[in-house]
């Protein structure tokens, strides 16, 4: 057996193991689709380096990138989603406007925060 065979990719809570088909966070799986878990693994296998949409799809999807292919960010939005609901108060996957996406456990950004009285 290879030793990809049994790759196991970790961030925080977040433990991807791509040969099984599963994702955990706090050891609990998250109910991911095969295209999901894809992309996940293929983003924290490039762990903060910033990658293309075409690279990414090219890698997932195994074919060429069309300029108006929008899979890659519908993708992102629902793992970013179910992340967040799994892992509450962390953010794994950034955009980086006109570049692609990083992979990288920070901490979820509060941007409507109300205002505390003094």
């Amino acid at each position: 057996m290879e030793a990809a065979t049994h790759e196991v990719l970790r961030e925080g809570e977040l433990e991807i193991r791509p040969s099984e088909f599963v994702a955990l966070a706090y050891g609990r799986p998250i109910a991911l689709t095969v295209r999901e878990l894809s992309l996940l693994a293929e983003l924290a296998r490039r762990r903060g380096r910033i990658v293309s949409r075409e690279e990414l799809y090219a890698v997932v999807w195994g074919r060429p990138f069309r300029k108006e292919e929008r899979s890659v960010d519908v993708y992102v939005r629902k793992l970013r989603a179910k992340l967040e609901e799994a892992l509450p108060g962390e953010a794994f996957i950034h955009t980086h406007f006109g570049f692609g996406y990083r992979f990288r456990r920070e901490p979820s950004q509060v941007f409507h925060k109300r205002a505390t009285p003094r």
